[in-house]
């Protein structure tokens, strides 16, 4: 056991109320086998940055879903204290996907001796131009304003789970449906008049799986139908906006690449995907939106992530 570890433990108020067995499961487990363990239960955001800001040389061990440690990133990232520091994570909730995808042992004893037990792995992150981070998959859906496919994705605000910046904010801008006053004038009038007066139904976004990224470019045309991209990696343009694209799929790849996968749509029909490995991507044009981490974000005109090797560290099992 690493009983010379002094650990900090985060438990989310969202993990407190969703599993309390699976908490007090990992909270007796990381105290059986730390040296010293010191317990937080912070009620809202401003409370879990206090803690993670007060750690002084304890290593932080989460206990939360996917939004717990996407908060606790973009936190010491800010902070600019990420790189010096490994994070550890016991999932509990419901949203965790990511968790999952980064490696992190399912169940609460499991994940618990992997903080205590494992090794540090060194992971890519995205970086957009506005100080937010993207720990895993970032995807461009085809109309600007179209929700996740799950209904469950929100933009993500300076004190949240993911990242920082314009088009993170709630409200208006969080991801969740059209824009302000995007046909709302329809709610008023008969749904009858309302039909006649919508002449072309919207098709939804049809999403590719998410690769790994590095740093890319994007640029995206307003209008009905397939979006119009300008996608740049490394300064070449993939496709310009004379080219519909249905999904634009990034993921940190290999070797502290980005992995760019671009699905075009010609005259109605699915043509071959592009790819492309590079270090820098950006979406540019007109107002759209873009999930990342399962989190939808804008709408932003423009944006550029670049992809930071090795930026962060996350204990996993051997």
């Amino acid at each position: 056991m690493a009983t010379d570890d002094q650990l900090l433990v985060v438990i989310d108020p969202l993990a407190r109320r969703t599993d309390g067995e699976a908490v007090r499961i990992a909270k007796d487990v990381l105290s059986a086998g730390a040296a010293s363990t010191k317990v937080c239960l912070p009620e809202g955001p401003e409370e879990f940055a206090r803690a993670l800001a007060r750690r002084g040389s304890r290593r932080p061990v989460v206990v939360g879903d996917d939004r717990a440690l996407l908060r606790t990133v973009a936190l010491l990232h800010r902070r600019r204290e990420l790189e010096a520091c490994a994070l550890s994570l016991v999932p509990v909730g419901a949203a965790l996907g990511l968790a999952h995808s980064l490696g992190v042992p399912t169940g609460a004893v499991a994940a618990a001796r992997a903080a205590l037990d494992g090794v540090e792995r060194r992971l890519d992150l995205l970086v957009d131009d506005s100080d937010g981070v993207v720990l895993g998959t970032l995807r461009i859906p085809v109309l600007p304003g179209t929700p996740p496919p799950d209904g469950s994705g929100r933009g993500a605000g300076p004190g949240t789970a993911h990242g920082t910046g314009p088009g993170r904010a709630g409200g208006p801008s969080d991801g969740h449906g059209p824009p302000p006053g995007h046909h709302s004038w329809l709610r008023a009038w008969p749904q009858s008049l309302a039909r006649t007066l919508s002449t072309r139904p919207v098709r939804p976004a049809r999403m590719s799986r998410p690769l790994r990224p590095s740093r890319i470019r994007v640029s995206a045309g307003g209008g009905a139908g397939p979006a119009r991209l300008r996608v740049e990696v490394d300064g070449v343009t993939l496709v310009d906006l004379d080219q519909p694209v249905e999904a634009v799929s990034i993921a940190p790849g290999a070797d502290g690449g980005a992995d760019v996968e671009i699905r075009p749509v010609s005259m109605g029909t699915e043509t071959a995907s592009l790819r492309a490995t590079g270090h820098r991507v950006t979406v540019s044009g007109a107002d759209f939106r873009y999930r990342a981490d399962s989190l939808v974000a804008g709408p932003v005109r423009t944006r550029t992530w670049t992809v930071r090797e090795s930026a962060w560290g996350l204990t996993l099992p051997v």
